[in-house]
């Protein structure tokens, strides 16, 4: 699985304030384990040109090492992944990947680190004292989080799924959470 954060920090202090309330970035997890944890650099605008200069093909390599016998890539409506560079990239170098227009631009319920790994490393996160002061302390901090973090809690998130798609389909694409 890849996670990547973006972490922002006011000089004084870091806390869970400071990380962004979700990942900017990420891949479906999957059952054959983790992927290394992505940070993305202070300050950075998240467009077209840093995805897939500098994310992209990270994503994809962690993909290729964790499932050698294929996958399929999928991400979000945000503009960096929407983007015609993105996609031409996505075109060149994955050999299936779901298009921009083949999924629902804002589909939290039915992104596994939404709704289940990502609170389970806020969780974690909340219970750290002292809590991490510089940036520094907060990537080795999370980085242990993520290191730490079952594989029974992904592989969870991953069972889940086929019941909310199905509770997606019930809902006529709309939102469903409230009903689970």
């Amino acid at each position: 699985m890849i996670y990547i954060l973006q972490l922002q920090s006011d000089q004084s202090s870091l806390n869970a304030n400071n990380v962004q309330g979700a990942p900017k970035n990420f891949t479906p997890p999957c059952f054959d384990g983790k992927s290394r944890l992505h940070f993305v650099e202070q300050k950075a605008k998240v467009n077209a040109a840093y995805y897939v200069g500098s994310l992209l093909p990270m994503l994809v390599d962690d993909f290729k090492r964790l499932l050698p016998f294929g996958f399929v890539f999928q991400q979000d409506g945000a503009p960096a992944h929407t983007a015609c560079q993105t996609q031409g990239w996505l075109m060149a170098n994955c050999t299936d990947f779901i298009a921009k227009d083949q999924w629902p631009p804002n589909s939290p319920d039915l992104n596994p680190l939404d709704y289940h790994v990502w609170g389970a490393m806020l969780h974690a996160f909340y219970k750290l004292h002292p809590k991490p002061k510089t940036v520094s302390k907060l990537k080795s901090a999370l980085q242990q989080i993520w290191d730490d973090l079952p594989q029974t809690t992904i592989n969870k998130a991953i069972s889940d799924f086929c019941k909310r798609l199905n509770s997606c389909v019930l809902a006529g694409g709309r939102h469903f959470e409230h009903t689970m």
